[in-house]
């Protein structure tokens, strides 16, 4: 379940993408959800407003991310001050995209029931 979560696998069937576009942070392209999934049906989004969880999700990715970050830099490599809020809002920048994607799929398998 954990390795069809990070490919970004279908809850129910779990072959089906549940991203037809990964997107970029560099490129500036945000991840294309698709609305089903195209081998079972399964739909991704339950009801309106489904995904609102899925910032908390992407929020405790990022914070968890971050703090590693500052951690590394600070405790581990001691460079300065601000070249530690360089690397930790370039990180924050750069996975983006990932936490977007993960946490959309974290949220749906948390709330994945099998019928």
């Amino acid at each position: 379940m954990i390795i069809s979560m990070f490919k970004g696998k279908c809850p129910h069937c779990k072959k089906g993408d549940i991203f037809s576009a990964k997107g970029s942070s560099l490129l500036f392209k945000m991840p294309v959800m698709g609305k089903r999934c195209k081998i079972c049906n399964y739909k991704f989004e339950v009801e309106p407003g489904f995904f609102f969880g899925a910032m908390f999700v992407s929020y405790a990715l990022a914070c968890a991310e971050m703090i590693a970050c500052f951690v590394i830099t600070w405790a581990i490599l001691k460079i300065p001050v601000i070249y530690i809020f360089l690397c930790v809002v370039g990180i924050a920048l750069l996975s983006s995209a990932f936490n977007f994607r993960l946490s959309r799929t974290i949220w749906m398998y948390l709330f994945y029931k099998k019928a």
